[in-house]
């Protein structure tokens, strides 16, 4: 089969051996989703080496221990656990030490014709969701799972740092939680996308002086080392910093602000796929009109090209 791989620094479309399901589900992959985190990969984040992608919907072609699911279409969870573990037994394997992540660690991913997840880590997509929108559904879930962390209110004053496709999911998804978000971006064009549903207010980096010390919660996800600088100079005393953004670089923060201000910091990585599912399946969340381009998967390096391009949001390959 066609994969999109990393390897040593290299980034190519290989003919490799097809997985092989064992114990697990082998997943004919339809469409995959090329994000942020897949193009810092190719940067040398995580240092992994393999192949790429965690964002898909497929078909499930084998299921050993679940035949019922052979032949539907499914959209699946990232960590695979080790399922001996008091998180994993509680179903929560996403911060097992022993896990597995769907093209991050140790475990080939989705820009492939086909992959393996255990069969509990995969999740039905209703007849009313397409493929392009279930393409959504691991980052939108993402987004969403800020709700499992932090109490978002009807009257909560939010902002979220960020106008690309994570900072645009995050406000969509919580705007069905806050009566009123703010988004703050470098991008117009970017910023009305933004802005399309629910009510946002857009307002541009260079113009964020005057809301100041304004916000309960205030979410990083620009993707860049200088958002967390400005969500302490947005977030009230005794409020809280949300960080999405995974990049590949060090941080640098004023940590007496964060004391002085009683500031809490929360990481915010994976949320559940059953309620953004949800949000698409009853029509509260819109995606399609964040997708630029689609490709087929033998032309994978373009593709990642093309979504590192400046303006770009979506870039979805087409697998199978």
């Amino acid at each position: 089969m066609k994969a999109l791989r990393v390897n040593g620094g290299d980034l190519a479309v290989a003919d490799i051996e097809r997985p092989v399901a064992g114990g697990e589900a082998l997943v004919r992959v339809i469409r995959s989703g090329i994000c942020n985190t897949d193009l810092e990969i190719a940067r040398g984040y995580a240092c992994f080496s393999g192949t790429i992608g965690h964002e898909f919907v497929g078909v499930v072609d084998e299921a050993p221990t679940e035949r019922s699911l052979v032949g539907k279409h499914v959209v699946g969870e990232i960590n695979a656990g080790c399922g001996h573990c008091e998180l994993c037994t509680r179903g929560d394997p996403r911060h097992c030490a022993n896990r597995t992540v769907l093209g991050i660690h140790g475990r080939d991913g989705a820009h492939a014709e086909y992959l393996t997840l255990p069969v509990g880590n995969l999740i039905e997509v209703p007849d009313n969701v397409s493929d392009i929108e279930a393409v959504f559904v691991e980052p939108l879930a993402a987004a969403f799972g800020i709700t499992e962390q932090v109490a978002i209110l009807p009257e909560t004053r939010v902002a979220v740092i960020g106008d690309g496709k994570l900072g645009i999911l995050c406000v969509r998804s919580l705007s069905t939680q806050a009566d009123k978000l703010t988004v703050i971006g470098k991008h117009r064009d970017k910023l009305d996308i933004a802005t399309k549903y629910g009510n946002v207010t857009a307002v541009m980096l260079n113009d964020v002086s005057s809301l100041a010390r304004s916000f309960d919660v205030v979410i990083e996800a620009s993707g860049s080392e200088s958002g967390f600088s400005t969500a302490l100079d947005l977030v009230k005393p005794r409020g809280k910093i949300v960080l999405k953004s995974t990049f590949h670089g060090q941080p640098r923060w004023d940590a007496a602000r964060v004391v002085v201000d009683e500031i809490t910091i929360v990481g915010s990585r994976c949320g559940r796929f059953a309620p953004a599912l949800e949000l698409l399946s009853n029509g509260d969340i819109e995606v399609k009109d964040l997708v630029n381009d689609e490709f087929s998967l033998a032309d994978g390096v373009p593709a990642m090209k093309r979504a590192a391009e400046t303006g770009v949001l979506k870039v979805i390959l087409k697998c199978t």
